[in-house]
């Protein structure tokens, strides 16, 4: 295990130790979280609102004007989606293939025709080292999933395992659209789930993130590096919520 995973777990059990935030004090940074979340994860993917643009959408109900329809249906879909994970996660819920296809229902608002749909069409990711498989197979490739990363839970570190879970589900492409946003929401709800923070991985980080994915093609499927991008968001989670508390 990686040094900075035993740090991850000793935070874990300090926060959990410390006095607890009250309704009012975690809905305010669970707020904060959505907005930024919600920007970064969307901008990842092209979106071209501003992360304070995000915000006024969010929080105040504006309409951006010269701004696409698409954009904003992204904010609002993806700021649903998050909450929905955050219901799921309170009552342990496990992770399904309805659980994958609900989240992308709601991710991709802007679709009906498509939204919670398995893509019908082959695909390719423009620069990357992987050829998702044929439609036929993604189905089957996303039940393998499934089982595989409910052995993965059980030998693994949580971080490890969804670093692997988010490589795979990223790798079979399910979807025509939205497979980002929806494959970190799925990492950030079995995070929750496990007793840990929701990390937000930067727009400014993109480039690193992309990366995580090539390595991992690249070097006989090493999640690594994807291991050490998600742990180092986690652990400033948890320092700055211990920070807030004492």
């Amino acid at each position: 295990m990686q040094p900075i995973l035993k740090e991850i777990d000793s935070l874990k059990n300090k926060l959990r130790n410390l006095r607890p935030l009250n309704t009012a004090e975690l809905q305010r940074l669970r707020d904060e979280f959505v907005i930024e979340t919600t920007y970064n994860s969307n901008a990842i993917e092209g979106n071209t609102l501003t992360l304070r643009e995000t915000a006024l959408i969010l929080q105040e109900g504006i309409t951006i004007a010269e701004k696409p329809l698409r954009d904003h249906l992204d904010v609002i879909g993806f700021k649903d989606a998050f909450y929905y994970i955050i219901d799921l996660a309170s009552h342990n819920a496990p992770l399904t293939e309805q659980t994958i296809k609900t989240i992308h229902s709601l991710v991709l608002m802007n679709d009906r025709e498509n939204r919670g749909t398995y893509r019908n069409v082959p695909v390719r990711i423009l620069g990357a080292k992987h050829t998702p498989p044929q439609p036929y197979l993604v189905q089957p490739s996303i039940e393998q999933l499934m089982q595989h990363y409910e052995k993965w839970k059980q030998t693994l570190h949580i971080i490890e395992a969804v670093a692997l879970l988010h490589l795979e589900f990223e790798s079979i492409h399910p979807f025509i659209d939205g497979n980002g946003r929806t494959g970190r929401l799925l990492l950030n709800f079995e995070l929750i789930k496990n007793g840990l923070l929701p990390v937000d991985i930067k727009f400014t980080d993109r480039r690193k993130y992309y990366e995580c994915f090539d390595a991992y093609h690249t070097h006989s499927k090493d999640p690594g590096e994807l291991i050490s991008l998600i742990a180092e968001y986690e652990k400033a989670e948890l320092n700055h919520y211990i920070q807030i508390i004492k």
